[in-house]
């Protein structure tokens, strides 16, 4: 019945008022972080950059083929298994066994329950794929086995690229995963992205390797190229210390030398080895290679056992600080490829909220003067009704302190149509009841009755096309589906709720008065 108890009209002042006063938050500023609450500009509103970033995993399946060599090797050593012609190639490792010891390879890694390295967590059958020919074995990563690495593998480089980003202190970015080998970084605000991209575009692999010019050393060597590609170096392939053992890195100015260098601080074990191995190396050089060039070579002096040292190589301050943000928030476990970026100037998005509050505007304003030319003073209670949708709208998008994109007030100006054609669909009806019914009370309640269903199916089926909107589309998309999604809730709240109560006071008010719509 058209009966608004005192407690209902009470929560709907209050709920009300609170979005409203939220609402207000985006135009005041507070002191208090729970009153500091705003609606983010997205990327298109404010300007700034975007990047999608991708992972090339090649080097990380290669390691781990690297690593499990040495695991194969030892595994069947021990079992008195030899194992020979080991080599890696195209993602695979290959390697020879004689005939009686062909069913006993095939056997260990197949059974789920082979462990065939004590010190790391067991290789499964549904992670690695053998292939048999005659004696010679190709073993290579299943594709659960590659999914996982990829998964692995971005997890980690995620939160190691939310690190640097965050170092530098960068507002409001938004870092996400796509599918499993990419990341989008995006990045309001800043409209010159170049430092962002080369810190980003560094695996960040620090070890110190001794230089040597015995080609024939026992670990190997190999010939690298300084970081100006002027000169080279011989370069042993036994790791001294490597950037896992950094505890902090800062950039710090030299008083005998005048120059900025990277001071950094080993943890304990690091600072033992390196401890050693200044004081088993002193004379000799000690490269310190960062992605595969040489930073700076300089010739071990005195056994340094403090767990700290410093990096020269003729840096900028500028340079230095971006090599210990680098230094401090660890390598990526594999290289990073932008693969798509675009940049959004501060102007253009200026531009873009101009013409989104234009058209809002202008669509606003037509549908309110065509409500309140149709349906009079009726089509005023939709127009407060509508303006208050507005309100609840965007005070929960303030509440959550959501990004709103351009799409995002394309979603607004559809929730403003949706909530509209509500109230059509109600009034239409209650016309046709007054046709069957004399008393006002009654068709007016049966008009918000049966008009139900009608709009209770249009909101939902648009509800679930925001949904799937949501979960897979993405950037725009997603803003356009957040705002109609919630559009769709406040809409009905507005309609049953606030414009239904104003219709009962108006009706119970006028209920003997002809032809009162």
């Amino acid at each position: 019945m058209l009966y608004f108890s005192k407690l209902r009209i009470t929560f709907v002042f209050f709920i009300s008022l609170f979005f409203i006063l939220i609402t207000s938050f985006n135009f005041f500023k507070f002191d208090h972080d729970l009153l500091n609450k705003k609606i983010n500009l997205g990327l298109d509103l404010q300007g700034g950059s975007y990047l999608l970033l991708e992972i090339d995993n090649s080097p990380v399946i290669e390691q781990k083929l690297q690593n499990l060599t040495l695991t194969i090797k030892n595994y069947f050593k021990e079992k008195n298994i030899r194992i020979s012609n080991f080599k890696i190639s195209n993602q695979s490792l290959y390697f020879s066994v004689n005939d009686e010891f062909k069913q006993i390879i095939l056997d260990t890694f197949k059974d789920e329950e082979s462990d065939i390295n004590p010190y790391y967590p067991r290789f499964k059958s549904h992670q690695l794929d053998i292939i048999d020919n005659e004696n010679n074995f190709q073993l290579k990563y299943s594709k659960q086995g590659i999914v996982e690495l990829k998964t692995s593998s971005q997890d980690q480089a995620l939160e190691i690229v939310r690190r640097r980003i965050d170092e530098i202190g960068t507002n409001e970015p938004n870092i996400l995963k796509r599918g499993n080998d990419r990341i989008l970084v995006e990045l309001p605000g800043l409209d010159d992205p170049m430092r962002i991209k080369s810190l980003l575009g560094k695996t960040a692999n620090l070890t110190f390797r001794f230089v040597t010019n015995n080609s024939e050393d026992s670990f190997g060597a190999e010939k690298l190229m300084y970081e100006n590609n002027t000169d080279n170096e011989i370069v042993s392939k036994r790791i001294i210390l490597s950037g896992e053992n950094l505890l902090d890195a800062q950039p710090r100015m030299n008083n005998e030398t005048n120059e900025t260098v990277v001071s950094f601080t080993l943890d304990r074990v690091g600072a033992k080895r390196f401890g050693k191995a200044t004081s088993q190396g002193i004379g000799k050089q000690l490269a310190i290679v960062l992605d595969g060039k040489i930073i700076s070579a300089p010739v071990i002096r005195d056994t340094i056992a403090s767990g700290s040292g410093q990096i020269s190589g003729g840096f900028t301050f500028q340079s230095a600080t971006d090599l210990a943000l680098l230094l401090r928030s660890g390598a990526l476990p594999a290289p990073l490829n932008i693969i798509e970026e675009r940049t959004v100037g501060p102007d253009l998005g200026k531009d873009s909220i101009k013409a989104g509050i234009i058209a809002l505007i202008i669509g606003f304003i037509l549908v309110i003067g065509f409500i309140f030319i149709k349906y009079k003073i009726f089509g005023l209670i939709t127009n407060t009704a509508l303006i208050i949708n507005l309100f609840l709208l965007v005070g929960i998008l303030t509440l959550f302190e959501a990004t709103l994109t351009l799409p995002g007030i394309a979603g607004i100006i559809l929730t403003v149509g949706m909530a509209v054609d509500a109230n059509v669909l109600i009034f239409e009806r209650i016309k046709e009841e007054i046709k069957n019914e004399k008393n006002n009370l009654i068709a007016f309640d049966s008009g918000y009755t049966k008009s139900r269903t009608a709009i209770l199916d249009a909101n939902i089926t648009t509800l679930l096309a925001a949904i799937i909107l949501f979960f897979m589309g993405s950037g725009p998309i997603k803003g356009f589906s957040l705002t109609l999604g919630i559009g769709i809730f406040t809409t009905l709240f507005s309609v049953y709720f606030i414009a239904r109560l104003l219709t009962v006071l108006y009706v119970l008010k006028n209920k003997e008065k002809e032809g009162l719509i």
